[in-house]
């Protein structure tokens, strides 16, 4: 649950306000206890970042009602084709907000999910690729990803057979996983070396249930698996996601939400680590909104990053912030 009193708690100073960001990862819906369109994503990106762009990265939202169940998905790509429309009239700010669109087809059905890519391509100019989520843990107090994936979905022989359909129409695939299964996508980014990939949110680390209290042991393991990954030159990787309650840092929880230096304190070696591993022009801030708005604001994650960012040379710093996002989800802006 989003609640901006308190959020409202903490305000902070812009750091270099002018610079270019494009937001690669955030999402829309519209649910009986929760809304997030077009003005809850302004007021946040027009709240003193230089946001130029966006991306959206699907979350189940405005599936068509009818039909044959596959192509339903194809309903998100047409909803947000249309808040996409609205914010190229020029009407809404400078700012063009879903510029590109990620959404979700059923890769398990094989080579037959190919109607179905084509279906979203027809449905949008902006649509850039899927994701079709394989975070799974067999801990009953861990949720498993939105798309109920079973275990070992980037294995699976059918599942491959339809990945496969999207480097056929030069497609881009995001991957959201827990730390656990990184290793499963190390293994298909092997078997499909020309296709690009996104690893979402850091490889999910987890930090609650039965992987509370371990995060020095986790990290390691991580370290590791991160580095294997980034070996795979097909693989780039967004930096946020980090600061979700799964991930155990307990932001939420707090009488007041945290500055902008706490969140560095907590989160800045996942960040620096991943930096050296894929560099800086294989890397890109992403805010992960509304989701990671359960625990900070979003003057206070994009100044996160800025900090972070600190030391870098201002060519790393277009990338991390802009270049890599535009390049690889071709954004038009």
């Amino acid at each position: 649950m989003i609640r901006d009193d308190w959020l409202t708690q903490v305000e902070e100073e812009i750091l270099e306000p002018d610079l270019p960001i494009c937001d690669p990862h955030h999402h829309l819906w519209d649910h009986p206890d929760s809304r997030y369109l077009l003005d809850e994503l302004l007021a946040d990106t027009g709240s003193g970042h230089n946001v130029v762009s966006t991306v959206f990265m699907e979350c189940g939202s405005m599936y068509r009602a009818a039909g044959p169940e596959p192509m339903r998905p194809v309903g998100e790509t047409e909803f947000v084709n249309g808040i996409a429309a609205m914010s190229a009239s020029g009407g809404y700010g400078e700012g063009r907000m879903c510029a590109s669109i990620v959404s979700f087809a059923n890769l398990a059905l094989g080579a037959a999910v190919g109607d179905v890519l084509d279906a979203h391509m027809a449905a949008s100019p902006r649509f850039r690729g899927i994701r079709h989520a394989s975070a799974w843990d067999p801990h009953a107090s861990i949720r498993n990803a939105h798309t109920n994936p079973k275990g070992g979905l980037l294995g699976d022989s059918k599942f491959r057979e339809g990945f496969a359909e999207l480097g056929r129409r030069g497609l881009t695939f995001d991957a959201w996983l827990y730390h656990t299964n990184i290793p499963e996508l190390t293994a298909l980014a092997r078997a499909f070396p020309e296709q690009p990939i996104v690893i979402d949110h850091f490889g999910g680390p987890l930090g609650i249930g039965p992987y509370e209290g371990k995060r020095g042991d986790i990290y390691e393991t991580w370290k590791d698996d991160v580095a294997e990954l980034a070996a795979c030159e097909n693989v780039v990787a967004k930096l946020g996601g980090l600061v979700m309650p799964l991930n155990g840092f307990g932001f939420h929880k707090r009488a007041v939400p945290p500055s902008s230096d706490e969140v560095v304190s907590a989160t800045r070696d996942y960040f620096l680590h991943m930096i050296d591993c894929f560099g800086p022009t294989r890397c890109m801030f992403e805010s992960n909104f509304p989701m990671d708005k359960q625990s900070c604001s979003y003057q206070v994650l994009w100044n996160a990053f800025k900090k972070i960012a600190a030391g870098f040379s201002p060519a790393d710093k277009a990338a991390l912030f802009h270049d890599t996002a535009t390049c690889v989800y071709r954004v038009e802006e």
